[in-house]
């Protein structure tokens, strides 16, 4: 046991390369069939310790799992699962998460789950709790989750922070959010903040994504400290952190900002990877910077232009989407864009992302039109009623239209513009916004002077994260009916549908009278 489990040490310490090499020159050893052979004899005369070592290091080491070797440790592990202490259990449940499924293996496992739910409130070690819920997994009733998770919160106390990443690495394993490990694991991981490599804390927000974890004072403070100490960290994990948090939708303005200002005055540090990376994350949380926005925008357009003879379609795509959803339309980056769709070659018959990349297209058309500086402002654009009623969750916002406006001519519901746009409901003013106007009467005689509101209802997924920010697509959609002559209204549907019906109509009513609610409205980006 002792040969093995040294050997396991040194050799998972070396490079891939190194293990291949090592690897050959131990199974081609003949002391190394010797000694399977000696472990295969005495594995039922073994201590519970060596028993479990042993079937560990040689699974690690690569010993086939069809060998009557490991087979007999598998069985013999059988034999003596109720002898095993709770170090040995930890052990032989790692060794065994990364076995394949065969019969010896899948006996083993539903002995140890029964095991381990007799034992759960005798273990103590916080290392050892973890451990048990990344190797058990996901396929674990939720009961012995549950169990699992109040083992772990009576241990919480003694929580460092190291083990306080692995309590939430091992939640992920186990696809299981536990809100009050969590928070615990959270509030140490701040504290400790300083002492955590920058890999770490991405892992930890690519972890509260996989588990839905929103915990915006805690992703602050990363971001402030991450922000801090900018000019320590290489800026490839840098892009890796902005990457982390755009996919939380949560938007670190300040460490963006100083982001931004590194890529204008060194943008060789945006090679294609990069470049699309940070196009994604700016794009998406709809973050310009402040002072120079144009600086900025020339900078990212330079270096997609020296990407444009190994850019792939799709790549080229993504990334002309991304500048358009910010309102900056790349000239040289969208004629060779066009010209690419001309030949036929963007989209293909057979291609499985087919329709997501038509929608990306149509879209950077409708830029191209819409955010050009010689389109102009149309006196009235007309607008399609759709015949189908109004959805379960508009409901509520539709009886409390009617009960602030009087009647059902006051207001359009469901309406089809130009541009494939839709806008749950619309409402017509007079030209001071004092006063609704009917419908039909502003349909007979259209009026440049008739100020028209455009009511969306949406959910707080379309906000950055704890904010009323507006993310990218929906800023671009409001950007875009500013520029069809609407005045937009932005309501979470979420904390509306929450409100009483008096609440829900007064709430309306600031809004629809209220000239505050479109003091921002020509915004283009960034309506934060």
């Amino acid at each position: 046991t002792n040969c093995l489990t040294t050997a396991w040490r040194l050799f998972k310490n070396l490079s891939e390369e190194q293990q291949r090499y090592e690897k050959q020159l131990i199974f081609e050893h003949p002391a190394f069939a010797r000694l399977c052979q000696q472990l295969l004899r005495e594995s039922r005369r073994m201590t519970r310790g060596d028993l479990v070592f042993s079937l560990h290091a040689a699974v690690s080491l690569g010993v086939p799992q069809n060998t009557l070797l490991v087979q007999t440790l598998l069985r013999v592990c059988q034999e003596k699962l109720n002898q095993l202490d709770n170090r040995c259990v930890s052990v032989l449940a790692s060794t065994l998460s990364g076995m394949d499924k065969d019969k010896n293996v899948s006996a083993l496992q539903a002995g140890l789950q029964l095991l381990v739910e007799q034992r759960i409130s005798s273990i103590k070690d916080i290392f050892i709790l973890q451990n048990l819920m990344k190797c058990m997994g996901k396929d674990i009733p939720v009961f012995l989750k549950k169990k699992l998770e109040m083992a772990v919160l009576k241990e919480i106390d003694h929580l460092t922070f190291p083990n306080a990443l692995r309590v939430v690495f091992a939640l992920v394993a186990m696809n299981y959010c536990s809100y009050p490990i969590l928070n615990v694991c959270s509030k140490k991981i701040q504290e400790n903040v300083h002492d955590a490599p920058l890999r770490q804390l991405i892992l930890f927000l690519e972890a509260c994504h996989t588990l839905q974890y929103r915990n915006v004072k805690l992703f602050s403070a990363l971001a402030d400290y991450v922000n801090s100490t900018a000019c320590l960290w290489d800026k490839r994990m840098i892009v890796l952190f902005l990457s982390a948090c755009e996919t939380l939708g949560f938007q670190p303005s300040e460490l963006m900002e100083t982001f931004a200002e590194k890529v204008t005055e060194d943008p060789e540090l945006l090679y294609l990877k990069n470049l699309l990376i940070v196009l994604r994350v700016y794009s998406r949380l709809n973050y310009v910077p402040r002072g120079q926005k144009h600086l900025f925008f020339e900078t990212l357009h330079s270096c997609l232009n020296k990407c444009l003879p190994q850019i792939s379609d799709t790549d080229l795509l993504k990334a002309v989407h991304s500048l358009c959803v910010l309102g900056y339309l790349p000239h040289q980056a969208l004629d060779e864009l066009l010209q690419r769709d001309g030949k036929n070659q963007l989209i293909l018959s057979d291609d499985l992302y087919k329709e997501q990349k038509e929608t990306m297209l149509r879209c950077v058309k409708t830029c191209m039109e819409l955010d050009s500086p010689s389109f102009t402002k149309p006196a009235f654009v007309l607008t399609e009623n759709l015949s189908s009623p109004v959805s379960l969750n508009l409901r509520k916002a539709q009886e409390a239209l009617i009960e602030l406006l009087g009647d059902e001519n006051m207001f359009l519901q469901n309406v089809q513009l130009p541009y494939k746009y839709h806008i749950d409901f619309e409402i017509r003013m007079d030209s001071d916004r004092k006063k609704v106007l009917p419908i039909t009467a502003t349909d007979d005689h259209p009026d440049s002077s008739v100020q028209r509101l455009a009511l969306l209802f949406v959910p707080l997924s379309a906000f950055c994260v704890g904010t009323v920010h507006p993310q990218g697509k929906l800023a671009m959609k409001k950007r875009h009916l500013n520029k069809l002559g609407f005045d937009v209204i932005l309501i979470q549907n979420k904390k509306f549908q929450e409100m009483t019906k008096e609440d829900a109509v007064e709430f309306l009513k600031g809004k629809i009278y209220s000239e505050d609610t479109f003091s921002s409205s020509e915004v283009t980006v960034q309506d934060n």
